[in-house]
């Protein structure tokens, strides 16, 4: 009857065992696994009761026991487990064995020294908490004991034989040489209690230490062969497998001798995980040098350590330790790892979150590396959490600020949605080349927008592209003046052969005797190129209409990115460059205005506080609002105005008109006589 109602409690375990998934781990076997709620992916550790002797089965109930109450960062972290009559269950954080991991790390071209040092470390750390904190002996260290997570970090296991510092070894459990006897190569060649009590444990960490580097130990004899061991560990390890047991040094000691100046576990990488188990107690000033300094020194860490120790670190650091815009270089450089997915669900967010900051740093640094997440971000969160943030910038009072907020647009234009980017993004646009102090800022927006110009609509290029580039060309700076010419030239298909000849040309030769010869270069080019359009039509009229199907056309052409992505840097940058050398002589050159455009040092006016980095800096608070709104139009006669300006003007015309006609009538019949009726 109780049979009947009896479940089985196996299947009540909360926990899968993947199938063919299996190491031998002493008397255990090691399975993959993972939580039936959730996924999780964990580690199985299984005994069967059935297939071990009495010896066995005492010390896998010791260790079961064992693991339930040791809590240690450096310790096979417990997770859950399950005692049947049958079996033993030991779940843990997901490993793989020591031993498996080197040799897969062999496969792919060797552990780094870097990465062996860390492990080193943490193993004995793990037995000096043992030994000095919990008055334990191991009395099972080797590299069977040994495993790693998914972060590469070192976890001790194998506690089946562990035992009090004061109690009997050979009394309390069976030796792990009854059990093991082919472990007789691992035991230290003094007889029981002769030394210290870790003597047993130090000796084994020299055999482990051997195989790390050497490979599995054939005999105990070889440990007098070094091998692959490094120079700068050699006097330590010889230490813990020297003759005389009471001569091997404390765990803690060991550690201590090893983190010396130039020893063997004193380095960047040691240094930078010691500091992230510490970060939660480390005073802001510290951590803002830590962040700043690990991002050089991230090249040289192992891809599982930046992904899975860095990374989280990054993260929490920022949102809930104030690290502000000092952890976006790390954190960029470990996205890099990070497979699309992981990117989307780790960083994205994050991404997202800081674009709301009010922190100045963060928003340059942000903009400045754009480049590396920009195409993980999807449209939707662009417009909607990005891009409403990233406008502040335009009307930023720092103009390094400002310079930048347009270059950013290069890459966010294609994301844009219609009302952003055909009506806000060109308002932005409009007031900057008018308004803006700054001659490489309007310079920098007259580049963009040819750039851009690809991804307008057909009605916003048409209004917009003949007025800008045209303003453009007037501008007191030269860059500006030939950004306006390349902008012309860069955009050439998106106009009839009606405005070609009627506008565009018009305003091109006009700069034909402009003070700086680039420009006037660029002009005789740029004609050159629309007057070979306009005679394709005249000597064939039947190509008209091959030559303007990109007029009305609001497709974006494939590649575009590609195909726009260097005319400015070519012309404009290299232009400035030259502008620059020549000194303030030339037109409009002002001091202030003759900073270089594309990279280099931002263009600041004179007294604006400007953050280094990159190229270019952020600092300012945004201005607010400019007032009216600035049309591209407004350059162009009649465009523009409003309904009284235009009464007016035509008022005025009107007078003229009159006037020149009343000059005419007097040249021809010479002076009003004496007594004449005066002429209307």
């Amino acid at each position: 009857m109780w049979s009947f109602f009896a479940r089985d409690p196996v299947k009540d375990f909360n926990y899968d065992i993947l199938p063919d998934t299996q190491d031998k781990s002493g008397i255990w076997t090691l399975h993959r696994g993972k939580r039936k709620t959730g996924g999780e992916p964990l580690s199985v550790f299984v005994y069967e009761v059935s297939t071990g002797t009495e010896e066995q089965t005492q010390l896998a109930k010791a260790a079961f026991k064992r693991m339930k109450t040791l809590r240690h960062p450096n310790i096979l972290a417990y997770v859950d487990g399950l005692e049947t009559e049958k079996s033993l269950y030991l779940v843990t954080e997901q490993v793989t064995p020591l031993a498996a991991h080197l040799k897969a790390q062999s496969e792919r071209g060797g552990s780094g020294e870097l990465e062996v040092s860390w492990g080193l470390h943490q193993t004995v750390k793990a037995l000096s908490f043992l030994v000095n904190d919990c008055h334990l002996l191991h009395n099972n260290l080797g590299i069977w004991a040994v495993f790693v997570d998914r972060a590469g970090e070192w976890k001790l296991g194998g506690l089946d034989h562990m035992t009090p510092e004061n109690g009997d070894a050979s009394t309390s459990l069976p030796s792990a040489k009854a059990v093991h006897p082919e472990m007789d190569k691992y035991d230290a060649p003094e007889s029981p209690n002769s030394g210290e009590k870790w003597a047993g444990d130090v000796w084994r960490l020299g055999c482990l230490i051997w195989e790390v580097f050497n490979g599995p130990l054939p005999r105990a004899s070889s440990l007098r062969s070094l091998g692959k061991i490094p120079k700068a560990l050699v006097p330590h390890y010889c230490e813990l497998v020297g003759a005389n047991a009471r001569a091997r040094p404390n765990p803690a000691r060991f550690l201590q001798n090893c983190r010396a100046p130039g020893g063997f576990l004193s380095n960047s990488f040691v240094d930078s995980n010691l500091f992230l188990e510490e970060i939660q107690i480390k005073d802001p000033a510290e951590k803002q040098q830590f962040f700043q300094d690990l991002s050089e020194n991230l090249d040289s860490f192992p891809e599982d350590f930046c992904k899975h120790k860095v990374l989280p670190q990054l993260l929490t650091a920022f949102e809930f330790g104030n690290a502000g815009a000092v952890v976006l270089t790390p954190l960029f450089k470990v996205g890099k790892f990070l497979s699309a997915e992981e990117y989307q669900q780790k960083i994205i967010p994050v991404i997202v979150k800081m674009f709301s900051s009010t922190d100045r740093a963060m928003r340059i640094r942000l903009l400045q590396q754009m480049e590396q997440f920009v195409q993980y971000l999807n449209d939707a969160a662009v417009n909607s959490q990005i891009f409403p943030h990233v406008v502040h910038g335009f009307t930023d009072t720092n103009p390094a600020i400002r310079e930048q907020t347009v270059k950013s647009m290069l890459l966010l234009a294609p994301k844009l949605n219609e009302s952003n980017l055909n009506q806000e993004l060109m308002r932005h646009f409009a007031r900057l080349q008018a308004r803006d102090e700054q001659g490489p800022i309007r310079c920098n927006t007259t580049v963009c927008l040819g750039k851009i110009a690809p991804y307008l609509n057909a009605g916003t290029r048409q209004r917009v592209l003949i007025s800008a580039f045209s303003r453009a060309t007037k501008d007191p700076f030269p860059a500006s003046r030939a950004a306006g010419v390349l902008g012309f030239a860069a955009t050439h298909n998106y106009y009839s052969v009606t405005e070609s000849a009627a506008r565009v040309l018009p305003t091109l030769c006009t700069l034909t005797v402009d003070p700086d010869k680039n420009v006037r270069d660029q002009s005789f080019k740029a004609i050159k190129s629309f007057l070979t359009k306009l005679e394709t039509v005249s000597e064939d009229p039947t190509k008209l209409a091959e030559i303007e199907k990109d007029v009305m056309s609001s497709a974006q052409p494939a590649g575009a990115a590609a195909s726009w992505a260097g005319w400015a840097v070519t012309g404009v940058s290299s232009l400035t460059s030259k502008l620059i050398r020549t000194g303030p002589g030339a037109e409009g050159g002002s001091p202030a205005e003759n900073t270089p455009v594309g990279g280099g040092t931002a263009s600041p006016c004179a007294g604006s506080p400007v953050i280094d980095g990159a190229g270019d800096g952020w600092s300012a608070e945004p201005a607010g609002d400019w007032g009216a709104e600035e049309s591209w139009e407004s350059v162009d006669g009649s465009q523009g105005l409003s309904k009284a300006e235009l009464a007016k003007k035509k008022r005025e015309e009107r007078r003229k008109e009159l006037e020149a006609k009343r000059a005419e009538r007097k040249a021809v019949k010479g002076p009003l006589k004496l007594g004449a009726r005066k002429l209307d």
